[in-house]
């Protein structure tokens, strides 16, 4: 498995908005060979943002590396920064490996 994280520091007044945003998104990640599955997670509150994290599961990393070239990875990806007020700095992207695990 294959995990790639981006983490947003959203500014309290812009989180109804941010949240409807991922909502409404089309992220067109359920036809892309390999993709198992998407989050998006709310995380701690400080005074200045509200953590998220939105992550996507993959089959592996060629899998992920294939939707990055991909035009379903330009299509869900066309308006991202219109919405750059949102945020106060830009998002991080993470990426882990499995290392041990379990599935049920």
């Amino acid at each position: 498995m294959y995990l790639t994280m981006n983490r947003f520091q959203v500014r309290p007044e812009a989180c109804a908005a941010f949240e409807t945003l991922w909502m409404q998104r089309d992220s067109h990640l359920k036809s892309v060979p390999g993709f198992v599955s998407f989050a998006l997670m709310r995380g701690p509150e400080a005074a200045d943002h509200v953590l998220y994290a939105s992550h996507t599961v993959w089959r592996d990393e060629t899998a992920f590396q294939d939707w990055t070239r991909s035009d379903a990875f330009r299509a869900a990806h066309r308006n991202a920064g219109s919405s750059r007020d949102m945020y106060l700095a830009p998002p991080v992207l993470e990426i882990f490996e499995t290392v041990a695990g379990s599935a049920e």
